[in-house]
């Protein structure tokens, strides 16, 4: 079975079933399994001298278990691969955890702050309503691309150990790839390979959401903000979703107690963001989802 037929059958079975938590409260999630490969690498590895060197021993570690645990299990069949395919892919997960921020903002602003922290890394605690609902769709749109284009598209070029050296790389990138005291040069490779890994998907991802909003006329001044953006991928999904719900998105947030003015995305949209664009982001998820449905199965039948 191709790459694609996989990918469209995975893709299918993630929107159905999800991550049923009756499987996960029993078994660890890969997910949560690479997470414990690479903090322990972080303990054992990440001190004393030649931290970038360590670094980037570490991730090319990374490739190649990703690459030679990939190649095994496609080499059991087909069935393996989809359904580790459609765990690692996170559509349905992604809507429902957005989706969950509308529906507590709409019952206090409290219960936003904590369900939007769930999946933001800013602090939430002195957030309004606006800033609660704009931090859920920035989240959206910036998972949808590397949560679920990504992975889809590595997969469609390189199979299950595209998409697992995909997955492990960017793990590590969330674990180890800030620019703190500690992790800056330990984790400057994998920041590194992840933002070239995604450097298609997420231009893509953009492409398609302001292609399915109408608003490819705006392709100038999504690009333009994009590379203004303090990601050199996050930008571009983000930029596209705040036109496609005309609401301006980023601007000023604090992370660990310090202000940092970042400038906003689409400045001129709706500042006052509501559970109601949250919700509409949702929709524009479950769209780019079945525009890449749509292409993983038109590959599948040519």
């Amino acid at each position: 079975m191709s790459h694609a037929a996989i990918l469209t059958l995975a893709l299918l079975l993630d929107a159905a079933l999800g991550e049923p938590r009756w499987l996960w409260s029993r078994l660890p999630h890969p997910a949560v399994l690479m997470g414990r490969l690479i903090g322990w690498a972080d303990e054992q590895m990440n001190h004393g001298q030649y931290r970038r060197l360590r670094g980037v021993a570490l991730t090319l570690v990374l490739v190649l278990i990703g690459w030679t645990l990939g190649s095994a299990i496609a080499a059991l069949g087909w069935l393996p691969q989809l359904m580790l395919a459609a765990i690692l892919l996170a559509q349905r997960s992604l809507v429902q955890h957005v989706a969950a921020v509308a529906r507590a903002l709409r019952i206090s602003l409290p219960e936003a702050r904590r369900t939007v922290a769930m999946i933001v890394g800013r602090d939430t605690a002195q957030m309004d309503g606006p800033a609660v609902a704009r931090a859920a769709i920035e989240s959206a749109a910036e998972n949808a691309s590397d949560g679920v284009v990504a992975p889809a598209f590595w997969f469609l070029i390189a199979g299950l150990p595209g998409l697992l050296i995909y997955k492990l790389i960017n793990t590590a990138d969330s674990m180890i790839g800030y620019r703190t005291p500690r992790h800056e040069s330990f984790g400057w490779a994998a920041a590194r390979l992840d933002d070239l890994l995604n450097l298609i998907p997420a231009r893509l991802s953009a492409l398609a959401l302001a292609a399915l909003s109408g608003h490819l006329n705006d392709w100038r001044a999504i690009v333009t903000e994009a590379n203004r953006h303090r990601s050199p991928n996050a930008g571009w999904p983000e930029a596209a979703m705040a036109r496609a719900l005309d609401v301006a998105l980023s601007g000023p947030r604090a992370y660990d107690g310090e202000l940092r003015d970042y400038p906003f995305v689409h400045p001129t949209g709706r500042h006052f963001a509501s559970a109601r664009d949250i919700e509409a982001a949702c929709t524009r998820l479950w769209h780019l989802w079945g525009c890449l449905l749509g292409v993983s199965l038109l590959v599948w039948i040519l």
